[in-house]
């Protein structure tokens, strides 16, 4: 495929920065743009980046740019036909989730607000945490059309999922498929009757107790890799998932990831963005996947989109 099109990704953080070195070494899009509010780290970055191009064998461009509260900056990410919001603070010691959607709820919507000004035409993926409720708030403050606004959590919770199966059988992790849906968080619902390791299912493979144990590790996963670091959070594969993500939208592939997308009355639920599978492609979801699930599973699916719906709700008083 010909390289074309123009993606921006909002925030410069090591989220940011790593997301944006993978799209452009993906060598899919003429141009990427990175903001941020720090003048002088988004263009450093960038200039970093193209000077690896010649080493990488890559001629996507990385662009540079300073953004601030007031909106300035942001004409370097017109017309972009993707625009990925990282930006957002991590939760701090002594602070609730309420503490965290406040503050965040002000950057992700200014930053929404900004994307529709200049890139009405583009599909938002949002990463930034408390990922269900931003995501809602991103498609409100933005105004696009639900298809357009996508959150990231599946692909990466999945791809968690998958590398603790594969850890714990010692098979390759292309020969482990996983799955989980529902919300970022407590009520992720990860799937194991579809879950399989080389074509057998991995409650045959490791036994009931195991699964429940790698369940619960995959739930905790970002929390595991905090406490490991000391400071900040994971980056290298909530990059990937979201950078192939922005693939597939991209060369309108019609690949199914698990996401945050609207659900509008598949598996009897309607009027909540919750994660589960969708087609992606150009205009963002193409089609809501109705995972075949046991009735366990969807009755936990069910559950954590009333517990999705009511923090989304939240979205409403800011």
């Amino acid at each position: 495929m010909s390289r074309h099109g123009k993606v921006s990704v909002i925030g410069s953080g090591f989220y940011g920065t790593t997301t944006a070195q993978r799209l452009a070494e993906y060598d899919i899009f003429d141009t990427v743009v990175l903001t941020d509010i720090l003048d002088g780290k988004p263009q450093g970055v960038a200039l970093d980046i193209n000077q690896s191009r010649s080493i990488e064998g890559f001629e996507t461009e990385v662009v540079g740019a300073t953004t601030l509260p007031d909106g300035s900056g942001y004409e370097a990410i017109a017309d972009s036909d993707i625009v990925i919001i990282t930006a957002g603070l991590p939760r701090k010691p002594g602070m609730t989730r309420m503490d965290l959607l406040e503050v965040n709820a002000g950057i992700v919507g200014g930053v929404a607000k900004n994307v529709a000004k200049y890139a009405p035409n583009a599909v938002i993926l949002v990463v930034s945490n408390p990922l269900d409720e931003m995501t809602a708030l991103a498609q409100k403050a933005s105004g696009f059309p639900k298809d357009r606004v996508i959150g990231q959590a599946g692909v990466l919770d999945t791809a968690r999922f998958t590398n603790f199966v594969a850890e714990a059988t010692g098979a390759a992790t292309a020969d482990v498929r996983t799955l989980t849906l529902g919300s970022h968080g407590e009520t992720m619902v990860p799937v194991p009757s579809v879950s399989t390791v080389n074509g057998k299912k991995i409650v045959d493979v490791l036994g009931a107790e195991k699964v429940a144990e790698l369940v619960d590790r995959t739930r905790n996963g970002g929390a595991e890799i905090v406490k490991l670091l000391k400071t900040g959070s994971a980056y290298y594969a909530p990059s990937a998932a979201v950078a192939r993500m922005a693939k597939a939208v991209h060369e309108d592939s019609g690949a199914v990831f698990p996401v945050c997308a609207w659900v509008d009355g598949e598996f009897g639920i309607s009027g909540v963005y919750l994660g589960v599978e969708a087609k992606l492609g150009k205009g963002g979801i193409k089609q809501v996947v109705e995972t075949p699930l046991d009735a366990e599973e969807l009755e936990n699916l069910k559950v954590a989109a009333e517990a999705v719906r009511a923090k989304q709700a939240d979205v409403e008083n800011l």
